[in-house]
């Protein structure tokens, strides 16, 4: 085992069940489990959900025309940051299966599927107690709405960056540990996923060098050999997009990503800690429901500042026990500083999530910024399910009572998610309509919303072009300028409206003579204006 001596359950020398004992139940549920997490995705990707937007279009729109061979984009489109590895990961899948959300989301899927695998390989590792490991896989495998949005949708960044996040911390394990299995190859690895991270989103960061800071510590002097000429080397690889488009454009992606933040916005500092520390955790990590925290939810807010501390002091004491009498060893004392590194980074995440505006601003919405704090889950938990299996009188009820709350919170939050599903995929439906009817009418260029444009654009494979406007019939903000310019010298662009917005209310208004006339043509949900004459 690489736990510590003193945070094991009692019993946790004993010999180990011969196979197709208890290990063969544990592999049968731990199994089981990890299929139910990837089936309850792939049934949701099945209804179209979680609900897609413009911005995942965008992407789509990117994938589409990297498959065709006519774009290469390395950033997410109108902006300066953000990596397009997701439309690069979707391209293959479009070539193969053609253009659609479901083929967009199915690397989204795999990039889950692999997190939940590294997820339970790294608690082992940590901890060496498979019945914890087959909580942490049963844990991630609920998935309330902001979960599977950070894990499904394909909107740049979010679900590549808890699979990368484990993954770096699994190879430090190994590394630091001295394994000495494809050690070169394990350096080079870890090199170019943390650099890849600097490209696609830098909020998996303090993972980086939390991970980055156990490998210095146990092998500094195996980096100042090959090893660390790999891994720099492995860091430009990864980071090669970003490096080469700041080189050749003289832009600092850094820029675009403070102002992403907030930092052209304020907040007060009250806003902050209310939706950085009350709001945010709860809300990232899968403890509410769609949209919103009930009062009763947000327990885990409390509970949160508790555990980071409990699970850092007793990493802390695991890395600070000497090492065994042989001193050839150093597996405790290197789970020990992985945990550390992983709730430190955890702390990290949390306090530049709270001092952004972003918390204080939008925090239903911002939350998405906290989704790496599930890389954490094993560390965060591992304290609490050594006091619930062994702790004393005192401290057993209480851990046995905050680990059944978290199953039980994170259940009902999914099965709130999981309810929203039906609608989801009646909207989508609707807005499958709209495309074949625009197809049917012979409307090649449409006005419309932002985030009415790009998905449009992309449901109907450009057969459709949209340009962006305003709700007062202005321009607005078109990501790839390409299309506002076809539009702009079509003969007569269509516009296409949600039913009840300010836009349609605006269009409706227009006068049912001379030459801005239009005829309307009304769908369930939409409304198409077309251009009289």
């Amino acid at each position: 085992m690489t736990a510590g001596v003193r945070d094991q359950p009692r019993g946790a020398d004993r010999p180990r069940p011969r196979p197709g004992a208890q290990l063969g139940l544990l592999g049968w549920l731990t199994g089981l489990a990890l299929l139910a997490g990837v089936g309850y995705r792939l049934w949701l990707l099945g209804q179209a959900t979680p609900p897609t937007n413009s911005d995942e279009a965008t992407m789509g729109l990117a994938a589409l025309h990297i498959a065709r061979g006519e774009d290469f984009p390395v950033w997410f489109y109108g902006q300066q940051y953000m990596g397009t590895l997701e439309a690069y990961l979707a391209a293959p899948v479009f070539a193969l299966a053609g253009p659609s959300l479901f083929a967009l989301r199915l690397p989204t899927l795999a990039l889950y599927a692999l997190f939940l695998l590294l997820a339970w390989r790294l608690t082992l590792r940590l901890t060496g107690d498979r019945w914890f490991g087959l909580l942490v896989v049963v844990l991630l495998a609920l998935g309330a709405d902001r979960i599977v949005k950070n894990q499904l949708i394909a909107g740049g960044g979010y679900p590549e960056m808890n699979a990368v996040g484990v993954a770096l911390a699994l190879l430090a394990v190994d590394l630091a540990a001295g394994r000495p299995e494809w050690r070169l190859t394990r350096w080079a690895t870890w090199g170019f996923l943390a650099g890849l991270m600097l490209w696609v989103d830098p909020l998996v960061l303090p993972y980086v060098v939390a991970t980055g800071a156990v490998l210095v510590g146990f092998r500094h002097r195996e980096l100042r050999g090959r090893a660390g000429a790999l891994v720099g080397a492995a860091v430009l690889l990864g980071a090669a997009p970003l490096l080469a488009d700041s080189l050749s454009t003289g832009r600092n992606p850094v820029h675009a990503v403070l102002a992403a933040g907030g930092a052209d916005a304020t907040a007060g500092w009250a806003a902050r800690l209310h939706g950085g520390l009350l709001v945010g955790p709860p809300l990232g990590m899968g403890f509410c429901d769609p949209g919103a925290c009930a009062t009763w939810q947000l327990w885990w807010a409390y509970a949160l500042p508790v555990l980071l501390v409990v699970a850092a002091g007793t990493a802390w004491r695991t890395l600070r026990r000497p090492p065994t009498s042989a001193g050839t060893d150093d597996s405790p004392r290197v789970a020990g500083a992985v945990r550390l590194a992983l709730v430190l980074a955890a702390v990290a995440t949390l306090v530049a999530y709270t001092v952004s505006s972003s918390s204080g601003l939008t925090p239903a919405e911002s939350a998405r910024y906290l989704s790496t704090l599930l890389i954490a889950v094993p560390a965060l938990l591992w304290p609490v399910w050594t006091r619930a299996r062994s702790g004393s009188t005192a401290s057993r009820p209480v851990a046995l009572a905050v680990l059944a709350a978290t199953l039980l919170t994170t259940a009902w939050a999914t099965a709130q998610a999981a309810r929203t599903a039906p609608a989801t995929g009646a909207a989508e439906a609707r807005h499958a309509e709209l495309v074949t009817t625009l197809r049917d009418l012979g409307v090649r260029h449409v006005r419309a919303g932002y985030w009415t444009c790009n998905r449009l654009t992309f449901a109907s494979a450009e057969r459709v072009v949209c340009a962006v406007v305003d709700d007062d019939l202005r321009p607005g903000f078109d990501r790839y300028p390409a299309y506002r310019r076809e539009v702009e010298h079509a003969a007569a662009p269509a516009w296409v409206a949600p039913t009840g917005s300010p836009l349609a209310a605006r269009l409706d208004a227009r006068p049912g003579v001379g030459p801005d006339a239009l005829d309307v043509v009304i769908l369930d949900g939409w409304r198409i204006y077309l251009p009289r004459g």
